[in-house]
């Protein structure tokens, strides 16, 4: 099948002069580069943020009887927790 791709100049330069290195063909190194990437096991699939809650779980929030002005005062410290 025929496609059309972008392919950086630096990138395509070299994948040139390796197959004329190796007396292959420019399609031959880019076949065998895909083969090679989609054999290799994937990766993981998503980031996962590691759990860096305070507290307990189920237990009220304290910062729920707050306003945001008053969050914001905690923040920068215009403001004491009461």
């Amino acid at each position: 099948m025929k496609t059309t791709i972008d392919i950086q100049d630096d990138l395509l330069g070299r994948a040139k002069r390796h197959a004329r290195k190796t007396g292959r063909t420019l399609r031959a190194v880019v076949e065998d580069g895909l083969r090679e990437v989609l054999a290799a096991p994937a990766g993981p699939n998503s980031y996962r943020l590691p759990d860096l809650s305070a507290g307990h779980a189920g237990a009220e929030d304290p910062l729920e009887a707050h306003s945001w002005q008053d969050l914001r005062g905690l923040i920068y410290g215009e403001a004491e927790m009461r």
